[in-house]
């Protein structure tokens, strides 16, 4: 699960694996050795990944399926945060896009009647 998710974060930033590991200060063959899984790396340098990309050491290792971000706008969802609020705090997107406020408001919506049918 590791590979797979240093080439997604990579590639979720727009980096390639040189400009990557340049910014991570490693070598472009040790970060392509993670990525394809011939290396693993140790825990200082899984926090370092971790900390580059904001996401928790369970995100990394697949242990989560939530990065820090996500897990911040659910807390944050959960707190009824105003959507005004919500919209300064994060960038909401989706495939790429900019959500629009009405999007907002449907996915909110959607949340709560999660939440009413428990």
């Amino acid at each position: 699960m590791l590979k797979e998710r240093l080439k997604q974060l990579r590639k979720e930033k727009g980096l390639s694996q040189y400009e990557a590991a340049k910014k991570l200060d490693f070598s472009r063959g040790k970060l392509a050795n993670y990525e394809q899984g011939t290396r693993e790396p140790d825990y200082d340098t899984l926090e370092k990944i971790a900390d580059f990309y904001d996401c928790s050491l369970d995100y990394l290792l697949g242990r989560s399926d939530l990065t820090n971000n996500e897990e911040d706008f659910i807390h944050d969802l959960q707190n009824d945060f105003s959507l005004e609020e919500l919209q300064k705090k994060y960038s909401l997107t989706v495939d790429g896009k900019t959500a629009t406020e009405e999007e907002i408001k449907a996915a909110i919506t959607f949340i709560r009647s999660l939440r009413d049918m428990k």
